[in-house]
């Protein structure tokens, strides 16, 4: 039961979630999600926006879609006033904007007769959004110099006034002016795919040219964005043809036209593809990233998932070890190492002078990178592979391995062969610390499944041997089956025979084991299948 707390003003915040690309919400709407103890949010606003909120904020699913209603919006209403009056920080996170077809009005209206505080923070609306992402103009000099917002389905009966409510439906029982809608230059209709018959036949029959190009796009701004143009005439067969359904806009005007020139979103070279990367969840972003400027989907599914140490008590004493300097080498083999020593030294009042008088291996460009980001330092030896084999070969060369002290911070699952190596060559001390553990996640997402099931999953990505063989038993016994005709891309040499290992066919592995040869290597295999299929 939730208490009503009267010292505590609570507080809530409308925030418009733009129309699905997570790079559209604006700044002001990120500021209140990160300090929210409570979003409620839509069916249609994206809910890789809720990583925004604290990991402790309670989330609720309002969603509301055609014949499927989680909440009334009498629920919402009281749901909102009654968070609100309880103390707490609310967002509620809505589709498009909220006083755009959003019914942003009614809730604050709630609020307000509640005595509430509230706040609307605008979003970009889908008749904006999805024409641009396709390449669509909603105003140009030279054709329109106005734009009309509709909605494609009317207020609900209750809402209808009392004329369109005395009107049967075979009347085609409306409130919209359509004589001079079908006058107007531009026309954007929201939500009206099923609508869409009813829509064309009254413009057309008000006078609008049959020929006025059209377009409706589904999903817009998604990766998963389509998008069908034809001429108003012909838009009902070709959206059928095309099997569009909702959530779609629907532009009516010659700008449309422009479409041929100015669509950018649908022709990047990974637009359609849809990529599942099975990274750690807090490194998934920047692979996520790097595949989503090339118009991929992603599905980020981590496969591992990294825990504390087992013995952290051996962690602070190699720290300790090193600033004595009892280490000639700390030999640091992945990012995640480098990110688990930075908390370390937080945790026990240390910083990077403990490894002043020791040099420094690291293992891969990226394992450098995040030491120069998280400690501030510079690695003294980096091999030229990102492999333990390449460190082992190559030092030497950068000094004396016989009799030298090495202390390995890495994962608790590293490979024993660089302390076999390095003993072999006579080293005289080699400590292999656990700096974390890593544990297999309990379950892949359901989006990732249902997606494998139907057959619609392009690509799996692969950054580490660990990935695989989590995934492999992730899937269970029919793995081979499950990822039939899915492509599969690895980092470097481990991974690829992780990938062999389990009777996987490798399609493309990275020439350099970083995240941007990793991407390259994607988009070159999918450049060349598509000039392939252009030729036949």
């Amino acid at each position: 039961m939730l208490v009503t707390d009267s010292r505590k003003k609570g507080f809530v915040a409308l925030v418009g979630a733009g129309p699905g690309d997570v790079g559209l919400l604006t700044v002001r709407g990120r500021e209140l999600l990160e300090r929210a103890d409570v979003v409620v949010y839509d069916y249609l606003a994206n809910v890789r926006l809720l990583q925004f909120a604290p990991e402790q904020a309670e989330k609720i699913y309002a969603g509301k879609k055609a014949a499927s209603h989680s909440m009334t919006q009498e629920q919402i209403n009281q749901l909102l006033v009654q968070r609100g009056r309880a103390g707490q920080r609310v967002v509620r996170l809505k589709g498009g904007d909220p006083f755009v077809f959003g019914r942003g009005g009614e809730e604050c209206e709630a609020l307000s007769a509640a005595g509430i505080r509230f706040e609307v923070v605008p979003g970009i609306t889908a008749a904006l959004a999805a024409p641009a992402y396709a390449g669509i103009p909603v105003t140009h000099r030279d054709l329109n110099s106005s734009f009309t917002f509709i909605t494609g389905h009317e207020k609900e009966q209750v809402y209808k006034s009392t004329e369109a409510l005395a009107r049967t439906p075979g009347e085609g029982s409306s409130d919209i002016d359509w004589p001079s809608i079908a006058k107007l230059p531009c026309i954007a209709f929201y939500m009206g795919v099923k609508s869409l018959p009813r829509i064309v036949s009254q413009l057309i029959d008000n006078g609008m040219c049959a020929t006025t190009p059209a377009a409706v796009i589904q999903w817009g701004t998604h990766p998963r964005q389509r998008t069908v143009v034809a001429t108003l005439a012909n838009l009902v067969g070709e959206v059928e043809k095309h099997k569009l359904s909702a959530p779609a806009i629907t532009i009516i005007g010659q700008v449309v036209a422009l479409r041929k020139n100015l669509n950018w979103f649908e022709t990047r070279p990974l637009f359609g593809r849809c990529i599942a990367v099975t990274r750690t969840r807090h490194q998934a972003s920047e692979l996520t990233r790097r595949l989503e400027e090339l118009g991929a989907q992603v599905i980020e599914a981590p496969t591992i998932e990294l825990h504390p140490p087992v013995d952290p008590d051996r962690v602070h004493q190699a720290l300790i070890k090193a600033a004595r300097g009892d280490y000639d080498w700390v030999v640091l083999t992945s990012a995640n190492s480098v990110t688990q020593v930075r908390r370390a030294l937080q945790q026990w009042q240390l910083d990077a002078r403990i490894f002043s008088s020791c040099r420094i291996a690291a293992i891969g460009a990226a394992t450098n990178q995040a030491l120069e980001q998280e400690l501030c330092l510079r690695a003294d030896f980096v091999p030229s592979r990102a492999v333990a084999e390449s460190l082992a070969d190559e030092l030497p060369a950068h000094g004396k391995i016989s009799g030298g002290r090495f202390s390995l911070l890495r994962a608790d699952i590293g490979r024993p062969l660089l302390v076999q190596r390095l003993m072999q060559q006579g080293a005289a001390v080699v400590d292999d610390v656990a700096v974390y553990q890593t544990r297999t996640t309990e379950s892949l997402p359901e989006e990732l499944i249902e997606a494998l099931e139907h057959k619609r999953v392009d690509w799996i990505t692969f950054t580490s041997s660990s990935c695989v063989k989590n995934l492999v038993s992730l899937l269970g016994d029919r793995y081979n089956e499950k990822l039939q005709g899915v492509h599969l891309a690895s980092i470097g040499p481990i991974t690829s025979t992780a990938l062999r290992e389990a009777g996987l066919q490798l399609t493309v592995e990275a020439r350099s084991p970083d995240l941007d040869c990793l991407v390259e290597a994607i988009n070159e295999f999918s450049a060349a299948s598509v000039a392939k299929e252009g030729a036949v």
